[in-house]
């Protein structure tokens, strides 16, 4: 259309097949520049980032399989979830969960493996859009003294600026929940939310050493007794659940274990990729090329979201429910699939909106923003 052509400064436009060719030729050298670009675009437009309660940011790392079952494209193997497919982990910033990073792993490799990488790379991006001390969070699958000595290793590195705190999951991999009973029975702070079932929680400080150095953590833990179960049933064996939190946090366990409770957030994020986006089964059979396709997909992410949190959260947006950020479905539906008629008059081209259209003082704010110096 001449109107995009216009606006986007586009001359021409290769066909699919040329377009695929080139990606193919050129992807290892493309994903820098559009990573860069993704944060840059945030960092110039001076992204919102809203904090925790507490004044934290949260940074939310985590996994999510895409199913590629029935396909032999590069990297697709047998994901956690017992289905074929790839594994990348993905990094959210802030309440508003900007994209720092997708990364694209084979789906039968650890989570674990590159994260350390990862978290110095996207540690290094949000410092640069936002100035307020930080929180990370992982799951138990990510339980390494690796990540925690990464953020350690960042913080002496950047003396001066805001410190970043981690909150990861333990994995208790083969401890024995009875023997944590019973150090619980001794220094837990039980309490019984109903009849049947007990919980206990506290703190515990251990020390782990890695290449050398010594690490003082603190890890606080919950011991969960069921007798009787949710239905009213008696158990003829205790029912023993045992969780745990690192953290670098020096706040009470129900305070931490909400903290983490918070982190499913990002599950959201990624379902926005998988089902707003379409980027569920990736289209390329080249491993190279999918990785930029989603390098590509998280700055389209990155766009729509801020056009959401500016477009639909203020007093001219078209009235819906209150809530911390729209969705980018939505987003599309109030301001991207809307019909207009292209003028072509004195030599420009214009827009004209429908009569009464509700998205024009939205889409004169947003477009006034983004062509401004």
């Amino acid at each position: 259309m001449p109107y995009f052509a216009e606006a986007l400064d586009v001359d021409q436009v290769p066909s699919a097949v040329t377009l695929r060719q080139r990606l193919d030729t050129h992807a290892a050298a493309l994903m820098a520049p559009i990573i860069e670009a993704s944060i840059a675009f945030l960092q110039r437009i001076a992204a919102p980032i809203t904090p925790l309660a507490n004044g934290l940011v949260a940074l939310d790392a985590d996994v999510t399989p895409l199913n590629n079952a029935k396909t032999k494209k590069e990297g697709v193997s047998r994901t956690y979830k017992g289905d074929d497919g790839f594994a990348p982990m993905a990094a959210y910033l802030g309440q508003e969960g900007y994209c720092l990073e997708w990364e694209l792993r084979a789906g039968s490799q650890h989570c674990q493996k590159d994260t350390p990488a990862l978290l110095e790379r996207v540690l290094t991006r949000a410092r640069r859009l936002t100035a307020l001390p930080l929180l990370l969070r992982l799951d138990s699958g990510n339980d390494a003294l690796d990540n925690i000595a990464t953020v350690i290793a960042h913080n002496e590195a950047h003396p001066d600026a805001a410190p970043v705190h981690y909150l990861i999951k333990w994995n208790p991999r083969q401890e024995s929940p009875t023997q944590w009973l019973t150090y619980a029975e001794e220094y837990g702070d039980w309490s019984t939310p109903r009849p049947g079932k007990r919980v206990a929680l506290f703190e515990v400080r251990d020390t782990r050493f890695l290449d050398g150095y010594e690490y003082p953590l603190r890890r606080v833990m919950r011991v969960i007794e069921c007798t009787i179960d949710k239905h009213g049933q008696h158990l003829l064996i205790p029912d023993i659940e045992i969780e745990g939190w690192w953290s670098s946090l020096e706040f009470d366990e129900e305070t931490i274990i909400a903290l983490y409770a918070d982190h499913a957030t990002s599950e959201q994020f990624h379902s926005e990729f998988k089902t707003d986006l379409d980027i569920e089964r990736l289209p390329s059979g080249k491993f190279a090329t999918n990785a930029l396709v989603l390098a590509c997909a998280a700055f389209a992410y990155n766009i729509l979201r801020w056009i959401g949190q500016t477009g639909l959260l203020g007093p001219d947006a078209p009235p819906r429910h209150p809530a911390k950020r729209r969705r980018l479905r939505t987003v599309m539906q109030e301001l991207m699939y809307v019909a207009a008629r292209l003028i072509v008059t004195g030599r420009r081209l214009k827009l004209a909106f429908g009569y009464g259209c509700r998205i024009v003082p939205v889409f004169r704010r947003l477009y006034a923003q983004l062509a401004g110096p």
